[in-house]
């Protein structure tokens, strides 16, 4: 139920549920900014938290979809990728939870910005901090002070095998609680995702790049004009 029917089940809302809300509604396809409410904590919060966020996302693109064999076969040591990675991971989960405090806060004490906040972005907020802490525990708690764990034989394994339709349930079954509960959350949050302002991610402003540059020109006033005679 857990490892085999969830994922498959949480990646199915995915999908079905973005096409389901680009086809009924683009209008609220949209963050809903609420910049114009309060801009100075947003300002912070929101630098840290998607900067942290884009390495951490890296992170996991390395640590997950890279085998252990392919960075051995180029010349890297596991002891020096394990050092490198927890720092790494320390370093932007750091940043991610620091700008997320921020912007929880935020819309816990800004009214008007309270206002704005519905279910959904309550139970987005708690997946993320779900997943905020059991990364971070897992990174510094379990890895850093703690031994270590070597995931790269067990979760990334598992979530590899996901995609080849052919789960190895036994590897995450295996893993330590913290790394279940971090991969539990993250299901929960792929299906939250298409029926919260979360879709703003695939909105990127890729015309901006090719768009001609606007020229603007300084309107001169009347009264500045030179006087006749």
């Amino acid at each position: 139920m857990l490892w085999v029917i969830l994922p498959y089940a949480a990646v199915a809302v995915f999908v079905a549920g973005h096409v389901w809300r680009w086809r009924r509604d683009q209008f609220t396809w949209t963050s809903r900014s609420t910049q114009l409410l309060e801009g100075r904590r947003l300002r912070y919060g929101a630098i840290l938290f998607h900067y942290g966020l884009l390495a951490v996302i890296g992170g996991h693109v390395l640590g997950l979809l890279v085998p252990e064999s392919a960075t051995r076969a180029i010349g890297i040591p596991e002891s020096v990728y394990h050092e490198v990675s927890v720092a790494a991971g320390t370093s932007s989960g750091a940043a991610m939870a620091v700008g997320f405090v921020i912007l929880a806060l935020r819309r816990a004490q800004v009214p008007r910005v309270r206002r704005t906040t519905n279910r959904t972005d309550v139970a987005v907020y708690l997946a993320l901090a779900i997943m905020l802490g059991t990364g971070l525990y897992a990174t510094v708690g379990v890895n850093l002070l703690g031994g270590g764990y070597d995931y790269r034989l067990t979760v990334a394994p598992y979530f590899r095998s996901i995609f080849v339709l052919d789960p190895k349930t036994a590897l995450i079954a295996g893993a330590p609680l913290i790394y279940q509960l971090h991969v539990l959350s993250g299901f929960g949050l792929y299906a939250l995702w298409p029926f919260s302002r979360l879709v703003h991610a695939w909105s990127v402003p890729i015309g901006y790049l090719r768009r001609a540059p606007i020229v603007y020109r300084r309107r001169e006033r009347a009264d500045a004009a030179p006087q006749a005679g």
